[in-house]
């Protein structure tokens, strides 16, 4: 179903309201939060858990560091897509924040894990969230709800995958 904005009748995405779409979604994996954040802040490593990550890759002389690029390419529905991030917060064992830039170089879309120590193991926060209204995440209010419930879905798969992975690779 699509819906046209009030007063916007060309479904551009100027009047979109971005403040209700976040979600965040949480895991206890069998690891301290220093290894954690080593497995997450890796980003070539998502692959390996995520439904909707084919590959990711820090540019040239890059790394886990605040201000450090990486390309991505994902997948959804049949449809590839290459993205361009850029490190926010780095601090090991603590937080990995990263944003996405959109179609225009400016950031649409904010991931967020921290890491908090809970008993032998480290409860994972990871958060999603819009930041700016950008055309090829959805022209309508519906396309946007319909982008974060797939969302929501991809991180549980990807907190399940991680948990499990971690649990059958102590050592890595």
């Amino acid at each position: 179903m699509t819906t046209t904005l009030p007063g916007n009748p060309e479904n551009t995405t100027a009047d979109l309201d971005m403040s209700g779409y976040r979600v965040t979604r949480r895991a206890w994996v069998a690891a301290d939060p220093g290894r954690a954040y080593d497995l997450l802040s890796t980003v070539s490593n998502i692959g390996r858990w995520s439904p909707h990550a084919i590959r990711a890759q820090y540019e040239e002389g890059a790394g886990a560091w605040a201000g450090a690029w990486f390309r991505g390419r994902n997948q959804r529905g049949g449809t590839e897509w290459d993205s361009r991030s850029q490190v926010q917060e780095a601090v090991r064992g603590v937080e990995f924040t990263y944003t996405v830039l959109g179609s225009a170089p400016v950031p649409v879309v904010r991931w967020r894990w921290t890491f908090t120590p809970d008993g032998s193991g480290t409860l994972l926060t990871q958060t999603w969230q819009l930041l700016e209204a950008d055309p090829v995440l959805g022209s309508t209010y519906a396309d946007l709800d319909t982008l974060r419930e797939v969302t929501a879905g991809s991180m549980e798969d990807t907190l399940v995958a991680l948990a499990r992975w971690i649990s059958e690779n102590p050592a890595v």
